[in-house]
Formats: C-alpha cells, sequence, structure tokens
C-alpha cells in the first residue's frame, strides 16, 4: 500500500461498497469540522479572490503561529507542495529522515537526487545540503525537539542549505510545532489543513519558509490556485481556536481508548499520534488481511511486515466494531 484512504482498492478486492467499511488506513480525523454550508455554496458561484486569500492567509498565521518575517503560501493540498520544493531550493545532497511518507523520497528522486536516508538526525552527513524530516514522524509518531531542530537548521545553514519540516501531525501535539520559535535559519515548513480538520478532500495545505522561497512559491502557483470554498472553510476553521481545543483533547482521550482496546487483543502499540496508532504483530499482513475479509481497512508496510497502523475509529461503536473483527480475525491467523 503506497498510501492509505483509497477504499476502491478494499472494495475491489475484498467486495462490499465503500460505506460498508470502517476505513482506519489513514491520519485523517474522523471528525470533520462543521463548517458554514452556506458559506461554501457561496464561494462556488465566483473566482476566488484575494481579499478571501488573505483572510485565510491570516487565519493560518494566527493558528499556526508564524512569525512576521517568514512568509506563508497556501496550495492545494500540501502534495503539490512537496513536488516544488526540489525546483525552489538549493542545488546539493539531500537527506531523508526514514521510514516516513514515500512521496518525499520520490521527488527529490525525480529531481535527480537520490537523498540519503537518515536512521537519525542527529547524524547528519557531511554533504547534506537539504535535510528532510516529518515531525512528528508518520508511520512510528517519533517527535524530534523543538530545539534540536533549529540547531540542524543552522548547521544546514551554515553550509548555505535548508531544513525542509513536514508538519503534518502537529495540530494534535501542541508544542511540536517549530514554527513560532524560527529564527534566522533557512528552514522552510508544511502544513497540512485536511487531516486534522478532518476535510482532507477540501485539498488545502500552507508552507512558511523565507520569503525569497514563499515569493517563487506564490509565482509557480499562480492566481486562483485554491479553490473559493477552500479558502472560506479553511480561514473559517482556522479561526476556530475553541473548536481546535476540544478537538485536540476528544483525540488523545479516543486514541487512549484505542490503545487500550488493542493491546487486549495482544497488539502493542510501541508509536503513532493522537491520529493514528501504530502496533507490533509478527503476522501483521495476515490480520490485515483478515480485517479486511470483515470490511475494516487498516495499513501495512512492504518494508516493516511486522507493523500495522490503526486510524482513529471514530466513536464508541466504531471501537466496538474494530474489538469485534479483531476477536474474530485473530482466529484466522
Amino acid at each position: 500500500m503506497k498510501h492509505g484512504g483509497d477504499l476502491s482498492l478494499a472494495v475491489e478486492r475484498f467486495g462490499g461498497t465503500p460505506d460498508d467499511w470502517l476505513d482506519l488506513s489513514t491520519g485523517i480525523n474522523p471528525y470533520a469540522y462543521p463548517f458554514d454550508r452556506e458559506i461554501a455554496t457561496a464561494s462556488w458561484t465566483t473566482l476566488p479572490n484575494r481579499v478571501a486569500e488573505e483572510q485565510l492567509l491570516s487565519a493560518a498565521r494566527r493558528a499556526y503561529q508564524v512569525p512576521e518575517h517568514l512568509g506563508l503560501v497556501a496550495a492545494p493540498g500540501t502534495q503539490i507542495l512537496l513536488s516544488l520544493l526540489p525546483s525552489l531550493l538549493p542545488e546539493g545532497p539531500a537527506a531523508l529522515a526514514a521510514p516516513t511518507y514515500s512521496s518525499h523520497k520520490e521527488v527529490w528522486h525525480r529531481d535527480g537526487r537520490d537523498p540519503v536516508e537518515l536512521s537519525s538526525v542527529y547524524a547528519l552527513p557531511a554533504e547534506a545540503r537539504i535535510v528532510v524530516l516529518v515531525n512528528p514522524n508518520n508511520p512510528d509518531g517519533q517527535l524530534i525537539d523543538v530545539k534540536s531542530l533549529l540547531e540542524i537548521a543552522k548547521i544546514l545553514t551554515e553550509r548555505g542549505g535548508f531544513l525542509v519540516v513536514d508538519e503534518a501531525f502537529a495540530d494534535v501535539m501542541p508544542g511540536a510545532s517549530v514554527l513560532p520559535h524560527a529564527g534566522n535559519e533557512n528552514i522552510v515548513v508544511l502544513r497540512s489543513f485536511g487531516k486534522f480538520f478532518g476535510l482532507a478532500g477540501l485539498r488545502l495545505g500552507f508552507l512558511a519558509g523565507p520569503k525569497e522561497i514563499t515569493d517563487r512559491l506564490g509565482a509557480r502557483l499562480e492566481s486562483w490556485c485554491v479553490s473559493g470554498p477552500a479558502l472560506d472553510i479553511g480561514a473559517q476553521a482556522l479561526r476556530n481556536h475553541e473548536w481546535q481545543e476540544k478537538m485536540v483533547r476528544r483525540l488523545a482521550d479516543e486514541m487512549a481508548d484505542l490503545t487500550i482496546a488493542l493491546s487486549e487483543h495482544q497488539l502493542s502499540v510501541f508509536g503513532g499520534t493522537p491520529l493514528f496508532a501504530l502496533a507490533g504483530l509478527r503476522k501483521a499482513h495476515a490480520l490485515h488481511e483478515a480485517l479486511a475479509r470483515r470490511h475494516i481497512w487498516t495499513r501495512v508496510f512492504d518494508y516493516a511486515p511486522t507493523w500495522i497502523r490503526f486510524g482513529l475509529p471514530g466513536g464508541a461503536a466504531n471501537l466496538q466494531r474494530l474489538s469485534d473483527a479483531l476477536s474474530k480475525a485473530r482466529t484466522d491467523l
């Protein structure tokens, strides 16, 4: 599985309809932000405008605590930002904290810079000018402290390079983001909107960094790259700090419940965030298929055959469905 979330693969192989399935293959919040549908409807009828974009960026700057000296650009999801990074950043060897999202490696490979995979970001190759890491990481949830990130960025700045930090899951881990502490280091930060707000289909993401980088990025993206509904819904959600604070607490509570439920079925959780749990099992792929036969879709990894990842089920009923399926699936192993 290259990515989670594509239920068409599950339906094609194991039957049913998408509505029959409990999709736990992603790290997307099962509780989508309850946006004002009247605002979204109005935004379909006209082209996206500059005022709406400025309102979105203002809301994002405050929500993500982006320092004023850094630029900030909105895009139709972070995936497109990943693909543009090699052309925006200096030439030179790249390194990638691994394992993580396959997309990061792929975009640098396409640029002709096969990134060195780092088992530890604390031992940077002497020749590396670009270092990419996901913090907290997916799929293991590894978190690098802000002080260490800034020290790495300082080293790379002295080499004329950059640190790229993908903070796709930082929303659910208060204090994890390096953005509020960024100074003059060469650091670029990606923020995903859809995961925490549960609106992945909206396609919205952000890049913060030195203004010379964000200016070039903005010129590449050109006009109307973010849709009207994304501008309006994004600004509305990012301004709603009360919802965000309550959701962070709710997700943490439900992850605790999921961790307990998995442990009751001899699944040891050894990594993750409040949006997904990574567990270990010798027959992880067999369990994945046994659950799929019961229309529950999880995530497994070719490079780590004993790993299986579970997204949040979303509520007591879905958690019970997973628990019941685990009881039956374990008899198939």
